[in-house]
């Protein structure tokens, strides 16, 4: 559990380095939100480092903050039912890692 706990922070630290520029439009389209309705395990709301996915349970769909993306791809080849359209965000938008 420490362990968890110190990756966790750490991913945290290094999530700040990270400087977005959001399109007003997502790169991130969920293709059919009843298969994540029947989706029994909702992965996505777990594999996903920078939390852009998450089940409302209210409204019956999974939602997409894809201004936190970090475009490492994941989401496109975790979700079991490839339920998940992933773009590169357009020219000009997107991420910048920073060092240090």
């Amino acid at each position: 559990m420490e362990g968890d706990e110190r990756m966790s922070k750490a991913i945290e630290e290094k999530l700040y380095l990270i400087r977005y520029k959001a399109d007003d439009k997502s790169h991130l389209i969920i293709r059919n939100q009843d298969a994540c309705l029947n989706c029994p395990t909702k992965e996505c709301n777990f594999f996903c480092p920078a939390d852009v996915y998450e089940w409302d349970a209210e409204g019956n769909v999974t939602t997409v903050a894809y201004e936190n993306c970090i475009e490492c791809g994941t989401c496109r080849l975790a979700c079991p039912a490839y339920n998940i359209e992933w773009v590169y965000p357009k020219g000009g938008h997107g991420i910048t890692y920073r060092f240090g």
